[in-house]
C-alpha cells in the first residue's frame, strides 16, 4: 500500500477541558499516514493525480481551528472523517500530540487508524 505522509503539522488552536485552556491557543502536532495509490501520479508526473499534502494541511488547519475543541480524541476523529469523506482516502493513521500538556512529559497524544 502506498502512503502519503505528513509529519508534525503544527496547528495553533483552542483545545482543552480546563477553563484557562479555553482562553488561549495551544499547539497540536499532527502526524498522518494516508493510503493513496501513487502510481497514476508517478506514471504521468501529473500533480492532479496526487494527494496534495498542501491542500490536506490547509483543510485540516481550517477544520481544527474553526471552533474550540475539548479533547484530542475528538481532533483525531475529525481528521480521519475529513480525510476519508472529502479526500477519498481509504485508510488513515492519525497521531495528535499535545506538547506541554503534562509538565513531566514532552508531549501526550492519541493515535487512531480508520479505514481498510
Amino acid at each position: 500500500m502506498d502512503r502519503v505522509l505528513i509529519r508534525e503539522l503544527q496547528i495553533e488552536t483552542v483545545i482543552g477541558i480546563y477553563e484557562w485552556e479555553k482562553q488561549v491557543h495551544q499547539t497540536l502536532l499532527i502526524d498522518l499516514d494516508m493510503a493513496w495509490d501513487n502510481r497514476a501520479a508517478a506514471d504521468s508526473d501529473d500533480y492532479s493525480q496526487a494527494l496534495c499534502y498542501e491542500t490536506v494541511s490547509k483543510r485540516l488547519t481550517a477544520l481544527i481551528t474553526e471552533k474550540p475543541i475539548e479533547l484530542i480524541e475528538t481532533v483525531a476523529e475529525m481528521i480521519a472523517h475529513c480525510l476519508m469523506s472529502e479526500f477519498s482516502v481509504p485508510w488513515v493513521k492519525v497521531r495528535v500530540m499535545k506538547p506541554g500538556a503534562v509538565p513531566s512529559a514532552k508531549a501526550v497524544g492519541v493515535e487512531i487508524e480508520r479505514g481498510i
